[in-house]
């Protein structure tokens, strides 16, 4: 294991800014979550399905956006500064218009409602939120443009100040607009929106600002031209950046989806689900952090085609990825009683959500093996197969399983839970052995060639 301390050095020193600005955001969520939770039961239950719809428009954007780190990451070692600013104009434009349709689309699904089977108080209370945090979808893609842009040419400490700086302005609102303080008016739910909203645009101006003046990143932000628009770099985002949308779409799509079922089990159980799959985010929000410094290794690594480095870099994340996860398993069997009461005073929902905490728990080491491994396989670039396997995992397996422990055998809302578990194994397993399969290929190769299929 000593081979491996330079790679996990390495490795953690790109991770740690990541990490602290994936964990920022979750974190300020959770902030969300804890106050909104102690305005009461019913706004916390319309907080959890309000979010479960907007969840799945938000990352079908966001992954969109992630196709930009490993193609500017290869693109460093060429040098190509001109190119590399081309890749930047078209991210810009692509992604924005992507996050004006979506936007869209979850304005319209609204309308839909009424049909999902909650309760009309969480029906009613939740609009309002909703329509507030979807406007803020247009400045996320905007930073988060900005952020994998930077993060592909190895600058990760810009979007970590950021984000700190936007969780803090966040927390200060939420007090403000949630419970009417400094002559505010107290909208509840409502005004954790209102934060979200202003604080992401604050995101989107404060990293454009600093593009703009920044002195590794103005190089290529100042060279961008119109005439840079091109079909042939639209179409080369797309390829990468569609495959790696609908994987993330896929996998969050099954825990949407699992909190509308939860809602058709009634208001506690709703609650419940939220308060536990916020806990569970923070962990994999986290994990994800390492997973993005891990695609930037490895691309920067087979950029060079250096299979060894390729190699320990991937193990060491896997290593780091592990002990994280099963350190955090272990906290959560621990506390498991006390960290609900963090969101709520509500007993009820206070029993079921330590229940579900134990299944999270079971879950982690899966779900942090499967965040490293797809981080891996986008490194590579190799993504189509990926998001093969997500559908697989989370639309045949997950959901349909959830559906029948949760209503058939009628568990309920830990059956619905207990199948996460069998979803992401499923996933970790078949995302590992194609890296396997990627590896070995290279291995047998003398010279780089294509690897996707």
């Amino acid at each position: 294991m000593f081979k491996y301390i330079p790679f996990y050095k390495r490795n953690l020193k790109l991770a740690l800014p990541v990490v602290l600005t994936h964990a920022g955001q979750v974190i300020v969520q959770q902030v969300d979550t804890m106050m909104v939770g102690y305005v009461g039961t019913n706004e916390l239950a319309a907080s959890a399905f309000a979010n479960s719809i907007f969840v799945i428009g938000m990352v079908i954007v966001m992954g969109f956006t992630f196709g930009l780190t490993p193609i500017v990451g290869h693109s460093i070692a060429q040098n190509d500064k001109k190119y590399i600013s081309k890749l930047l104009a078209n991210a810009y434009v692509i992604n924005t218009g992507f996050a004006i349709i979506i936007s869209a689309l979850l304005y319209f699904i609204s309308f839909q409602f009424q049909y999902m089977g909650q309760d009309k108080i969480i029906e009613s209370i939740s609009k309002p939120y909703f329509y507030t945090i979807v406007l803020s979808i247009v400045p996320l893609i905007i930073f988060m443009t900005n952020k994998q842009f930077a993060e592909g040419i190895g600058d990760t400490k810009n979007a970590m100040y950021v984000t700190i700086s936007s969780n803090v302005l966040n927390i200060i609102l939420n007090y403000i607009f949630i419970f009417g303080k400094f002559g505010a008016p107290e909208l509840g739910l409502l005004g954790a929106g209102v934060a979200t909203l202003i604080s992401r645009v604050y995101m989107a101006i404060i990293f454009i600002i600093i593009f703009k003046y920044n002195s590794k990143l103005k190089t290529y932000y100042m060279q961008i031209k119109l005439s840079y628009i091109n079909k042939v770099l639209i179409r080369k985002l797309f390829s990468l950046g569609i495959p790696i949308s609908m994987q993330m779409l896929l996998e969050v799509l099954a825990f949407g989806l699992s909190a509308i079922m939860a809602g058709w089990l009634g208001i506690i159980p709703l609650a419940a689900h939220q308060i536990a799959i916020g806990l569970a985010s923070i962990t994999f929000m986290i994990v994800a952090g390492i997973g993005s410094a891990t695609t930037i290794r490895v691309a920067h690594q087979y950029s060079e085609n250096d299979l060894y480095g390729l190699k320990m870099a991937a193990n060491a994340s896997v290593h780091i990825v592990l002990a994280f996860m099963g350190l955090s398993a272990l906290l959560f069997v621990v506390f498991r009683n006390y960290l609900p009461m963090v969101y709520t005073n509500d007993m009820d929902v206070i029993v079921i959500a330590s229940q579900l905490i134990i299944i999270a728990a079971i879950f982690q080491l899966f779900d942090g093996l499967q965040i490293v491994m797809i981080s891996i396989l986008r490194g590579l670039g190799d993504v189509n197969h990926a998001m093969i396997y997500a559908f697989i995992a989370y639309i045949l397996i997950n959901l349909p399983l959830g559906y029948f422990l949760g209503f058939t055998l009628g568990y309920g809302l830990l059956g619905i839970w207990a199948a996460f578990i069998i979803g992401l194994g499923s996933a970790s397993i078949m995302f590992y052995r194609r890296y396997r399969i990627i590896y070995a290929r290279l291995k047998r190769s003398s010279e780089k060639k294509p690897i996707i299929e």
